[in-house]
């Protein structure tokens, strides 16, 4: 059938009443024509009572012909018409203008058609670039570009250079947070493990209640969280990234926002040279040390080594099957109380038959046993592991200095020149703490092995042992002095 559309916002003496678009219309739809009519609507929207039951009208099929007085009566915006003009034509109607000739039924008005709809396009990418273009530069200004607040974080509004913008306060959640954080930069600790032990908590996740490894990975990438000092800094320049301020600019208080992340096709983590870094103006509350540490076990990093990442034995990763040479498995039968070793050549790839009856505990004390021996008889020039603060500080300069290489080739002139004195700097700290940690020998060769920790036995069991051999009830310690 034939309808007519007729749409009056206000009454004015100047504009063409409701009835009369309606009276002109039908000397070319026909006086049978069914009448679908707005009072009191704008055309900039399409929410309107009579409109929204012409078009479900016509997604009925009900309608072959839409006669209006003039297009800006059927709608305001070239964009939704463009919108508009597809679902009609996806129903197969027409659509008349009776004071503009526009038909498009007939070729001219077809013609006039594409012209709106080139228009409608022009329409749309203009507006997407003037969005594109306010949301990168509230980005470049530091403010909350828009959206949700991350997990951790509430909205809200700030004065800044004399402006509200719109930034984030953290919450209750950042304690959270920081313990995901902490708990992650531990060897022993996975994300799959984190993420059970909040469910399990009922510790509700971003959006939904139960984590995963997923919103997790995300979280602890974010540099929303944290207090971006010069070496975030170099981690990001290192990786090619563009970054909106100066080095001078990261305080070590304002955390960091990254744009143009997001490429479905790749790996959103692994090729950073096309997003974009700036400083945020709110402030982050996980230390740069700990969020870099994250960042380093994420990327797979050789300080989180499987052969460390033992949780039942400081012995993991030193023991090896002697028939084929996998390492040993340890399995915990809960049932028992008891530890089994396993040949991982056996259970994982079939190819050894050997059968392990050693007894976990027994070899530990008769290892800490040996390791004691040696530590009370070595004599004081000789050279003993470092205490594990010295290592594990000597390892923090070690990776600052291995960050600040990789930042070199991204770095102009000024900046090298900057860069190469801080690296000056690291190696003179780091010989430094060589030669303290060497000071300490006599110390450290009257200490109890069997009283330190269980980081502090795997550190020095791995200085210690190069390997164990284990075949049957059969044992044999590889030392390396």
């Amino acid at each position: 059938m034939n309808v007519i559309y007729a749409r009056q916002s206000i009454d004015k003496k100047d504009s063409m009443s409701i009835e009369g678009q309606i009276q002109i219309c039908k000397r070319l739809a026909g006086e049978d024509a069914k009448v679908y009519s707005d009072r009191g609507y704008s055309g900039k929207n399409i929410k309107r009572p009579a409109f929204t039951e012409l078009i479900e009208a016509v997604k009925s099929g009900a309608v072959k012909k839409i006669f209006v007085y003039r297009l800006d009566r059927f709608s305001r915006s070239i964009a939704d018409f463009s919108k508009l003009w597809e679902l009609l034509e996806q129903h197969g109607v027409e659509f008349v203008s009776a004071t503009e000739n526009f038909d498009t039924s007939s070729p001219m008005g077809r013609a006039m058609l594409n012209i709106v709809l080139v228009f409608a396009q022009l329409e749309r990418e203009t507006t997407a670039e003037r969005v594109k273009d306010n949301y990168i530069h509230r980005f470049k200004l530091g403010a909350w570009t828009g959206g949700p607040a991350p997990y951790g974080f509430d909205l809200t509004k700030i004065t800044d250079d004399g402006r509200k913008v719109s930034s984030l306060i953290s919450n209750e959640k950042s304690d959270i947070v920081k313990f995901i954080f902490e708990e992650y930069a531990k060897p022993d600790t996975s994300l799959r493990s984190i993420a059970k032990y909040l469910t399990d908590k009922g510790i509700h996740g971003p959006r939904r209640e139960v984590w995963d490894n997923v919103t997790l990975s995300r979280l602890l990438h974010s540099p929303l969280y944290v207090k971006a000092n010069e070496d975030v800094y170099f981690h990001y320049l290192s990786k090619g990234m563009q970054i909106q301020q100066e080095i001078a600019a990261f305080d070590g208080l304002h955390a960091c926002n990254i744009i143009c992340r997001r490429d479905r096709t790749k790996n959103k983590y692994n090729s950073l040279q096309d997003q974009m870094l700036t400083l945020s103006n709110h402030e982050g509350f996980i230390d740069s040390d700990l969020w870099l540490k994250v960042q380093d076990k994420l990327s797979n990093n050789k300080q989180f080594s499987r052969a460390n990442a033992g949780k039942y034995s400081w012995l993991t990763g030193l023991m090896k099957c002697e028939k084929c040479g996998y390492a040993l498995k340890i399995n915990y039968i809960k049932s028992e109380d008891r530890f089994y070793l396993i040949c991982s050549g056996k259970s994982n790839f079939s190819v050894c038959d050997c059968r392990i009856s050693v007894d976990l505990r027994e070899l530990e004390d008769y290892i800490a046993n040996e390791i004691d021996k040696m530590l009370k008889e070595a004599p004081p020039e000789e050279i003993i592991p470092a205490a594990k603060e010295f290592s594990t500080e000597i390892l923090n300069i070690e990776q600052k200095i291995e960050r600040l290489v990789n930042a070199l080739a991204e770095s102009g002139d000024i900046a090298v020149s900057y860069i190469s004195k801080q690296i000056e700097a690291l190696h003179k700290q780091r010989d430094e703490l060589m030669k303290e940690s060497r000071t300490e020998t006599a110390k450290i060769s009257k200490l109890d092995f069997k009283s330190l920790s269980f980081d502090d036995k795997k550190i020095i069991a791995a200085e210690f042992i190069d390997k164990i051999l284990i075949n049957g009830k059969n044992v044999n310690i590889v030392w390396k002095i």
